[in-house]
């Protein structure tokens, strides 16, 4: 966190995976916003902000001190955004409000300095995950999540407990490409919107990739996750930086 700064700069964050279980990486981010995000000209948050979220009454600490955080942002003057995760897609504006944070949807185009830029989480990309695939498009069905948030807050901590464990069994049966995005996939979705820059997180490969979609160069940037360090990306009137928070 002794970087010196480039200059005022839109920030990027996901992956963070905050939980009661990993103070370190709580402290980090909060720290994150007080000395860097605070003097930002925005802050975009591209999903899994949390480990689980099982609805805006989850009443955890970690949750209490990020909504803290945030809000002190967004009242000193930063818009702050937020793309819902795999693992926070129930986020819902109660706790953005509390935060102070503007909801997104995934995919969206935003403008970074005059250029347009393709926001997401990243997990639409790897398309080849087919088991994933469907069982994103059971959880994000506006019933499914009405009948699921009715149902006691146990039962769903219960739950997402056991998805948890599930999704890491999941990974460890499954070859290592298929849990990455799948580049025709890729280089669709950058046609079909049509944008030069992609910026998204969910696979934990922190990278710069260039490409060329639709007879264009393209270029993706993948933000790093939180679970040994931080991570962020810095765009500003001069270009990017994608760097690690110790």
């Amino acid at each position: 966190m002794n970087q010196p700064l480039r200059t005022v700069a839109t920030l990027f964050v996901s992956d963070l995976h905050l939980d009661d279980a990993r103070p370190e990486a709580t402290a980090l981010f909060l720290r994150f916003l007080r000395e860097e995000a605070m003097h930002a000209d925005a802050l975009y948050i591209l999903g899994d902000l949390f480990e689980a979220w099982v609805g805006d009454d989850d009443p955890s600490a970690v949750a209490a001190a990020v909504a803290g955080g945030l809000r002190a942002v967004s009242d000193h003057g930063v818009p702050v955004y937020f793309i819902r995760g795999n693992r926070d897609f129930l986020l819902g504006p109660g706790y953005a409000r509390r935060c102070g944070m503007r909801l997104l949807p995934d995919p969206c185009v935003t403008m970074l300095y005059g250029r347009p830029a393709l926001l997401m989480h990243g997990d639409l990309l790897c398309s080849d995950d087919q088991a994933y695939q469907a069982f994103r498009r059971q959880v994000r069905d506006p019933a499914w999540q009405r009948d699921f948030l009715r149902q006691p807050l146990p039962q769903r901590q219960a739950f997402a407990a056991q998805a948890r464990a599930a999704s890491k069994a999941h990974m460890q049966g499954v070859r290592e490409e298929i849990t990455d995005v799948t580049p025709a996939t890729v280089e669709a979705t950058l046609a079909r919107f049509g944008v030069g820059l992609l910026i998204h997180g969910h696979t934990h490969r922190p990278a710069v990739h260039s490409l060329v979609a639709a007879g264009h160069p393209r270029k993706r940037i993948v933000l790093g996750d939180w679970y040994r360090q931080g991570s962020v990306l810095r765009v500003d009137t001069d270009g990017f930086e994608l760097a690690a928070l110790g």
